[in-house]
């Protein structure tokens, strides 16, 4: 059992008689208390994108004050609380806490509260954990700021939006099992940790189980089926555990943990990963009679439920702004350091905006939705010779503001172009995003200058949709037309001419048979030539292909030139966290974390772009070939079942 230091009881004595009395409670062994939140009416209570107030609250340190703007960065507020074993977990992780003090960008600061009359013995202890892991980046705990004033103490707006956003959820809410036996005069309620959800798919139910003591869990128990095995935490990894008590035919799993020990976050390690268990499990404390009870004979049930609690997190900008701070799928304050990044992202992307450039508005804060999707028809500027960069302004919001509001699942968008619906560039792609998942934040500037040709006619079309069956989104998209900065004075060479090339299909063993060299005609007067993609890999057969799978495409030149780009961070863990810096929206709903076949949830997709001038003969228009061709493991893909398919826009762009 985890107890106070000396070093916290004289920080209590100090503290307690400017706040109240608190007791001095290690933080995951107080007596659980449930409280009931009254939910308040919509739009009683604060919203994301509100401008907060300035405040300022004790700390350990003396005081944090805020200022909207003055802190030049973004604030995360969290607020801690010891019934929840998600919580614990997080707090208790060691990889979690040095997640955070060598991840967290420079421009964050965080302010750690508590929820509970423990608030001071919470925060010493929460601060004793980050000084330990912080040996490395000591320079990060001036960023890191503890009150042992308790959130429902603290007099200002803050414990409001904790309050009103409550919420239920994988970073949120009190998971509990509840143990009853014939002769118990009350249930007894404690905190648990469900298992790693993408490699459990099961969940619990509202019914009661019997309850049933199997040791370790280590070996195949005929006694358990039908019923939860209650499981120490020793001796095998959870995933054995949970696979033997599946072939057990058991209704489900609970772990719980030696004295003295935290609740971990159940995981799978390496190959287990690839072996999804279809029984729920969960980790709890132990509880001495349950065990007792259970190894005397007597019957004791359990039952699960999650009560809904205030939020643990929310974010502020660095406009000022209240934001949601999404989903955290597991207990890991890098969801903090990812959401932090993307504050940062966004800012960047307002200085950006702030650039000249003529802006031509085409949606703004229509809903798409359906086969029709967004349509806009809009007239261009006279001038647009006179530009030579042209960039989509696109931003994605739900019906309302909370992003229980935003769609489910993730879906391409696509813009389409037509200036001349006799062309045969009528409806060609002109950009391409993926939307976030249970998420309404999402804005990008894409730049798609080598399409300018496109707009040949003072007045076009635009279409703007996603698959009809999706939830609404609330679309903005303006035009920016800009002239690029010119180092050596000379006039920047313009694109005068899009050819079209290939487009994907579906990635099976036919995929590569319809594409067959293509001759290229160069127009006399182009000074440069360009190749020009937005591929995405989408679906999935036994390979993961072509959503996460790692396939490359070709783009072979003249027989000699391979111009290749490779999705190599498809199916990583953690692929798609690295393009927040990007703009990828963080902690979405969902396996948003991992990479994906050019392409991530809540992110533009970026063109490819390779200058292949020197690989041309540009004085002979009819000598020049080109054929595309997708590979799966460096062969043609050849999948048994279910192939997924490649989206694809592929041109040759002409400059003089």
């Amino acid at each position: 059992c985890f107890t106070c230091s000396y070093f916290t009881w004289f920080y209590l004595c100090l503290l307690v008689l400017s706040v109240l009395f608190f007791s001095c409670t290690a933080p995951w062994y107080g007596n659980l208390k449930i409280k009931n939140f009254a939910s308040s009416q919509p739009g009683a209570g604060p919203e994301p994108g509100d401008v907060v107030s300035a405040f300022t609250v004790s700390t350990l340190g003396g005081t944090f004050s805020y200022l909207p703007g003055a802190l030049n960065g973004s604030l995360v507020i969290h607020a801690f609380t010891n019934k929840s074993g998600f919580l614990e977990s997080l707090w208790s992780s060691e990889s979690s806490l040095t997640s955070l003090v060598d991840g967290l960008p420079d421009s964050t600061q965080v302010l750690f509260l508590s929820l509970d009359d423990s608030a001071v013995s919470d925060v010493l202890w929460m601060r004793e954990q980050l000084q330990r892991v912080a040996m490395r980046r000591k320079e990060v705990l001036a960023q890191l700021h503890f009150s042992p004033v308790p959130v429902f103490a603290l007099g200002n707006w803050i414990p409001s939006v904790f309050y009103y956003w409550g919420c239920v959820g994988h970073n949120c809410g009190l998971s509990q099992a509840v143990f009853t036996c014939d002769g118990c005069k009350m249930p007894i309620v404690i905190k648990r940790l469900d298992a790693r959800y993408d490699w459990l798919v099961a969940r619990w139910s509202s019914s009661s189980y019997q309850l049933v003591d199997v040791g370790d869990g280590c070996d195949l128990s005929p006694s358990v089926a039908g019923s939860v095995a209650w499981v120490s935490e020793v001796n095998c990894s959870f995933f054995n555990k949970v696979q033997n008590m599946a072939q057990s035919n058991a209704a489900g799993v609970l772990v719980y943990s030696l004295p003295g020990n935290p609740i971990q976050d159940m995981n799978c390690v390496g190959d287990e990963c690839n072996y999804p268990l279809n029984i729920p499990a969960a980790m709890v404390h132990e509880e001495v009679w349950v065990t007792l009870a259970l190894r005397s004979g007597q019957l004791v049930n359990v039952s699960f439920q999650t009560t809904p609690s205030p939020n643990f997190f929310i974010g502020i900008d660095q406009q000022g702004t209240l934001a949601e701070m999404g989903w955290f799928l597991y207990p890991a304050f890098n969801f903090i350091n990812w959401q932090a990044q993307w504050f940062e992202f966004v800012a960047g992307l307002k200085t950006k905006l702030q650039s000249p450039a003529k802006v031509v508005s085409v949606f703004d804060k229509i809903t798409m939705q359906g086969e029709k999707g967004a349509v806009a028809t809009v007239d261009l500027p006279l001038d647009l010779w006179d530009f030579d960069t042209l960039q989509l302004d696109l931003s994605l919001s739900c019906p309302s503001r909370r992003d229980s509001s935003c769609a489910q699942w993730d879906h391409t968008v696509q813009l389409f172009l037509c200036c001349d619906e006799l062309s045969s560039f009528c409806n060609t792609e002109l950009g391409r995003w993926i939307t976030a998942f249970r998420r309404g934040i999402g804005r990008w500037l894409t730049d798609v200058s080598p399409l300018l040709p496109l707009l040949n006619r003072n007045r076009c079309t635009f279409t703007l949709k996603t698959v009809p069956w999706a939830m609404p989104w609330i679309a903005s998209l303006s035009l920016r037309f800009s002239i690029s900065n010119q180092t050596d004075g000379a006039r920047k060479l313009h694109p005068f001419r899009v050819m079209p090339l290939f487009s994907g299909g579906t990635f099976d063993k036919s995929y590569n048979k319809r594409y067959w060299p293509t001759k290229l005609p160069i127009p006399k007067s182009s000074k440069k030539v360009e190749l020009y993609a937005v591929i995405t890999g989408h679906g999935s057969d036994e390979n993961g292909c072509g959503e996460f799978c790692v396939t490359s495409h070709h783009f072979l030149i003249n027989s000699i030139y391979n111009n290749t780009l490779t999705f190599d961070s498809a199916g990583t863990a953690l692929g798609c966290t690295m393009r927040v810096k990007d703009g990828a929206v963080p902690n979405e709903h969902g396996t948003w974390l991992y990479g994906r076949g050019g392409w991530c949830d809540g992110l533009q997709v970026d063109p490819w772009r390779v200058d292949i001038t020197k690989q041309l003969d540009l004085s002979e228009s009819e000598s020049n070939t080109v054929v595309y061709f997708g590979l799966f493991d460096g062969m043609d893909p050849d999948p048994a079942q279910q192939p997924g398919y490649i989206i694809m826009s592929s041109f040759l762009i002409f400059y003089k």
